[in-house]
């Protein structure tokens, strides 16, 4: 499987291009065009109670699809729902934890469960992430850029949690405030996080949630004369 990533930070597009009979499993809603000949199926993937915590608990569909290429192989395209970035991330065994809504697509050897953990409660706004174990490649999404940061062992470093897309499940993960109680109320800041390394962190340049608080008070209402 050879993946492409065109247009980055802001309009990204992923291009995947995949080997004779070779398979991925691509969230709900993400693709955008495919070649001719593939294959298409769409399943709970691993089961009705695993989809259905996906769905209710971790932000994603409960039906998932999976593309196979046919014998001459096959190109699929995706793309995020928002304005954003995608980061290809080859993964070698670990455990990562993804925020809601920020995965795209996989190898059908890499696993997908819902983590309801002290930790992933700390590290979201909700109480549950999106946990990726296992070897192959996996596509993220965000709203704004992609930014990467590595943290040495014992570095620690903070993170407002609406900008967190994914970091290893073995970093410690704590909450913290913005500085003392009056910045904390009255900073604007949201809730912050501090992670410690070593590890790699992703991050979003925008924050969809400090979007929405702009946009909603601008939006034109009819008044009700009645």
């Amino acid at each position: 499987m050879q993946i492409e990533v065109l247009y980055k930070p802001s309009y990204s597009l992923a291009v995947i291009k995949l080997s004779p009979s070779e398979e991925i499993r691509i969230e709900a809603g993400s693709m955008v065009s495919m070649s001719q000949g593939v294959i298409i199926e769409t399943k709970a993937a691993g089961g009705f109670f695993k989809s259905l915590g996906r769905s209710m608990l971790g932000g994603e569909s409960f039906f998932q699809n999976f593309f196979k290429a046919p014998p001459e192989g096959g190109e699929i395209t995706v793309a995020p729902e928002l304005p954003g970035d995608v980061f290809t991330y080859d993964m070698s065994g670990e455990k990562l934890m993804i925020q809601s809504g920020s995965f795209m697509a996989c190898e059908t050897t890499i696993d997908l469960n819902t983590k309801v953990s002290i930790k992933a409660f700390v590290a979201a706004e909700g109480f549950s992430m999106l946990e990726a174990e296992g070897t192959g490649k996996l596509l993220l999404s965000s709203y704004g850029a992609i930014h990467e940061k590595v943290l040495a062992a014992g570095e620690k470093y903070i993170v407002d949690t609406t900008h967190l897309v994914a970091f290893p499940a073995s970093m410690p993960v704590e909450r913290k405030t913005v500085g003392g109680l009056k910045s904390t109320l009255l900073s604007g800041e949201g809730l912050v996080v501090e992670l410690t390394g070593p590890g790699r962190l992703l991050m979003q340049t925008r924050s969809p949630h400090a979007f929405l608080s702009w946009l909603i008070p601008n939006l034109p209402f009819k008044r009700n004369t009645d």
